[in-house]
């Protein structure tokens, strides 16, 4: 229950983001309420892997990266996983344009700013809620 309630709060805070971000962060869908909600819950989940998948890679990788800059590499570590989560749902398997996904427009900066975004959402997000879901 804990990981629904987690994707979910993912989910609200990419949504908030791609609103405080206005042209320059998006979720692509259909266009229809419903398609934004399915299409930004989706690209939550697959955030959600990105981060259990690929983030501790990165980050026993780039441990002394941690070290030499006191944590502030972090920032370009969750900043690399928003990138590959928009590569993994912009991919057109069945069409050649992506009809569903997220989408950073505006290069490398505004990933890291998109990243710290969405970071900070889901704190305050997982502040407010009760403690049985931010353990």
């Amino acid at each position: 229950m804990k990981l629904v309630a987690r994707i979910l709060i993912t989910a609200l805070a990419i949504g908030l983001s791609a609103l405080i971000l206005g042209s320059h962060m998006e979720v692509v869908s259909d266009g229809t309420t419903l398609g934004t909600i399915l299409a930004t819950v989706v690209v939550a989940v697959i955030y959600a892997l990105v981060h259990m998948i690929v983030k501790p890679i990165v980050q026993l990788i780039s441990l002394p990266l941690y070290i030499l800059t006191l944590g502030l590499v972090s920032f370009l570590v969750n900043a690399l996983m928003l990138w590959i989560t928009t590569l993994i749902t912009n991919q057109t398997w069945f069409s050649d344009t992506p009809n569903w996904g997220l989408e950073v427009n505006g290069g490398f900066w505004w990933f890291v700013l998109a990243a710290l975004v969405i970071s900070v959402v889901q704190t305050i997000l997982l502040a407010i809620l009760p403690n049985r879901v931010s353990d």
